[in-house]
């Protein structure tokens, strides 16, 4: 066994000698050249494979509306997300799916690669809606941190975490508000936060509605409470109040503002 590792390895020194003559800069590269060579047709192949998979997947002779095609780190499987949000795994041809998590098991044990795609979709989505379609309570300052919170003034657990919101700014959290009437568009709930988007001082009414207190103004003005309605199921919100942190990840429900802090990692700040 010996003499046959010596061998190899005087093959191998043969061979990087021809190949790439006397150049020490070669030499120590040639590794990596090997290997991104060897990398390139299978990233190549994969792309091709995922575009044709995007453009030809269907169930029952009918086209789904596939919003984008990846690949993973499973040989043969591709993440395939839908218009409306939903995602399966595909084999290579549209013929097997799954539905449910991917998971990495590795040495710190498992990971969520599924989540880990939402929560980069979140943000995504999140980082296209502009301030001026907010209401935000920032305090004084600059944030440490800025949370959005999907919310329903009918929600006695949002008037909760409202309260909270003076102690998280002081904490250097900023707190920008979407909306998101739990009943629907037709509901009580989805009139006020028009009429709270609607108002001169959308942030003083978003404090009214959650103290109980009715608006008279209209709610009949160009406002975003549907469109981000239908973003808020789009991202997997089910009820309020909803948190998304800066990386995407989506909290359901009231959280005191000291876990908070440790969510966002700023208890040394």
């Amino acid at each position: 066994m010996l003499n046959t590792t010596h061998e190899v390895e005087d093959i191998m020194r043969q061979r990087k000698t021809l190949f790439l003559g006397k150049s020490p800069v070669l030499t120590l590269l040639a590794p990596w050249l090997v290997v991104a060579g060897s990398l390139l047709p299978a990233l190549a192949s994969a792309d091709v494979i995922a575009e044709r998979l995007a453009e030809n997947l269907s169930v029952s002779g009918h086209s789904m509306p596939v919003k984008q095609v990846s690949a993973t780190p499973m040989e043969g499987i591709y993440h395939v997300r839908l218009e409306s949000g939903e995602s399966f795994y595909s084999n290579a041809d549209g013929s097997h799916f799954l539905v449910g998590d991917l998971y990495q098991n590795g040495d710190n044990g498992l990971v969520n690669l599924t989540e880990q795609s939402r929560n980069q979709e979140r943000a995504a989505a999140l980082a296209a809606v502009p301030d001026s379609e907010r209401v935000i309570f920032q305090g004084m300052g600059e944030p440490k941190a800025t949370i959005v919170v999907f919310t329903d003034p009918s929600c006695p657990y949002c008037v909760r975490l409202h309260e909270s919101v003076p102690a998280l700014n002081e904490l250097g959290i900023a707190v920008h508000y979407m909306a998101f009437p739990r009943a629907g568009m037709g509901s009580a709930a989805a009139t006020s936060l028009e009429q709270v988007w609607c108002s001169d001082n959308p942030s003083e009414a978003m404090n009214q509605v959650k103290q109980g207190q009715t608006l008279s103004n209209s709610a009949g003005c160009d406002n975003p409470v549907s469109g981000q309605y239908e973003l808020g199921m789009a991202l997997g919100v089910q009820g309020t109040p909803a948190i998304i942190l800066p990386d995407g990840q989506l909290i359901p429900g009231f959280v005191p503002p000291e876990r908070l802090v440790a969510m966002l990692g700023l208890e040394d700040e």
